[in-house]
């Protein structure tokens, strides 16, 4: 049991450091929570930096959830420390201890986190935000769409109902990040993708 508390611990520490704070820090560019939508994302990062550092950024974020959910399966300690493991290092990103909290809307993050459960989800979820941001041309409706699906998917493939459970937990805290961006796509303000 103590090695289970521990990894979730280590999970929220590692979900805790910024990818997008600490590559715009090395590469000597503006900290994204003081510029642009002031979230330390990706895709504030793109619209400030560009392409490079927000692949660098990307990838940091989907890396801090595949990282502990893959430690985790490989220490073969079940599906409810699992779970815990991917909430923690999920909720690491949204409120990360090392940077006062502020942190980021926690989509590629859940993504990590999906593709370290099973590929299969993390697929799904890739090709609906793909699918929706196609005709619609919204990132933020494509994201929460999928999001909202996940859980409906897990249960489909008969995943473990801890995996379910952090999913729709996970995807809650998502909904909650994205309230302004929700009032946005309901009063037609929201923008959309190759727009500034």
């Amino acid at each position: 049991m103590i090695y289970a508390l521990a990894l979730v611990l280590v999970s929220y520490l590692l979900g805790s450091v910024s990818a997008a704070v600490v590559v715009c820090k090395l590469l000597g560019k503006n900290d994204p929570r003081e510029s642009g939508s002031g979230n330390p994302g990706a895709t504030n990062v793109l619209r400030l930096h560009g392409k490079g550092p927000a692949i660098a950024t990307l990838l940091g974020d989907i890396g801090k959830g595949v990282v502990p959910v893959l430690v985790a399966r490989w220490l073969d300690l079940g599906p409810l420390v699992i779970g815990a493991c991917a909430c923690a290092a999920f909720l690491g990103h949204l409120f990360p201890i090392f940077f006062g909290f502020r942190g980021g809307k926690g989509v590629a993050t859940f993504v990590g986190v999906l593709l370290a459960i099973s590929p299969v989800l993390g697929l799904c979820f890739v090709g609906l935000w793909l699918l929706v941001a196609a005709i619609t041309r919204y990132s933020s409706l494509a994201a929460l769409t999928a999001t909202a699906a996940m859980p409906l998917v897990g249960l489909s493939l008969d995943a473990p109902w801890p995996y379910v459970a952090a999913m729709a937990v996970m995807g809650s805290a998502i909904f909650y990040r994205h309230q302004a961006n929700i009032s946005r796509l309901l009063a037609g303000t929201e923008g959309r993708i190759g727009k500034r």
